[in-house]
């Protein structure tokens, strides 16, 4: 075949965690749409696996026997919400890649849409949710929470934006050399997107389609402080300011306590209360301040201490390009 009818690849990246019932049907859908929209295109499917315990790997295995355009590979352990999927683009050979969450909250359909858009010449699309069929409340409070981080952030964040999206192969070939042990996609993105004729497009999230969330209290919060750790300094300008203001007031009742203490101000014997009220209140403001200065120390010595994003125990299918 002449080189210049040669068809443009698409890579759909889809990391998975213990989603045994949903897997498979994932990789059928996902193929139907470009079959039947995308037919024009050839196409490759990376599932990226972290570390799954519940049998998801046999079906993932079984699938790549039978179709060798479905590429896989397992991770030697679970490396978290964010590195998995950032190391699963990174491995992607596509002219575009299209990460596609395995829980059918990301809408499938939505891939024929992300590449006419592609076509036009924004090599980032950014799907951006404007409703949820998720818990309301947790809707709620994930808007409060980009809100927030939107308002803080010395980049333009983009407001719930999860990573779902397409990536012409020049952003992942900027992302390939960023070389951050602790990648968090969507400031990549709302940092370095506008370069790359970002444009985004609304859709409403879906449920979960089976199976239970992997979200915790704890990932959330390693989420949001992964967040406000690396594209925020609010935090440590809050703590030097209201540290400042506490030195002043505690200074200011000092001042008060010990004039009332010799003078007996207004007959009144000024006993203790003031200043153990004054010790508890600056004392807890102090361990706040110290435990959110501890998370930017963590976020740092993370990076220094340059572990790989993901360890690999082996892949599926990936020799075939070598084989081409």
């Amino acid at each position: 075949m002449d080189c210049m009818d040669k068809k443009k690849l698409i890579s759909i990246m889809i990391p998975c965690f213990n989603e045994v019932e949903n897997v498979e049907l994932m990789v059928q859908t996902v193929e139907n749409v470009l079959q039947e929209a995308c037919s024009k295109y050839d196409y490759e499917i990376v599932i990226i696996d972290n570390a799954s315990t519940d049998g998801t790997r046999d079906i993932i295995e079984k699938i790549c026997s039978v179709n060798k355009k479905v590429k896989a590979i397992f991770n030697v352990t679970n490396f978290g919400q964010f590195n998995s999927p950032f190391h699963g683009l990174c491995q992607c050979k596509g002219d575009c890649v299209i990460p596609v969450c395995c829980d059918f909250q990301d809408p499938v359909e939505m891939i024929p849409v992300f590449i006419e858009k592609w076509e036009q010449g924004h090599k980032v699309v950014s799907a951006v949710k404007t409703s949820s069929r998720e818990n309301p409340i947790v809707y709620f409070f994930r808007s409060i929470y980009y809100k927030l981080i939107k308002g803080m952030s010395t980049v333009k964040m983009i407001e719930h934006f999860t990573g779902f999206g397409l990536y012409d192969h020049t952003f992942i070939e900027l992302i390939r050399k960023l070389d951050d042990p602790i990648p968090f996609m969507r400031g990549i993105v709302a940092e370095y997107g506008e370069g790359f004729n970002m444009i985004e497009v609304e859709y409403e999230q879906a449920k979960r389609r089976a199976g239970k969330t992997h979200n915790s209290f704890y990932s959330l919060y390693d989420a949001a402080m992964l967040s406000f750790t690396s594209y925020t300094k609010i935090g440590l300008r809050i703590a030097t300011f209201l540290g400042f203001g506490c030195s002043f007031a505690s200074l200011v009742v000092a001042v008060v306590y010990f004039i009332r203490k010799i003078t007996n101000w207004y007959g009144v014997e000024a006993g203790s209360t003031p200043l153990m009220i004054g010790v508890f209140l600056i004392g807890g403001i102090q361990l706040f301040f110290i435990g959110l200065i501890g998370e930017y120390i963590l976020n740092i010595n993370t990076r220094v201490i340059h572990r790989p994003v993901v360890v690999e125990e082996r892949r599926i299918n990936f020799d075939e390009d070598a084989n081409e």
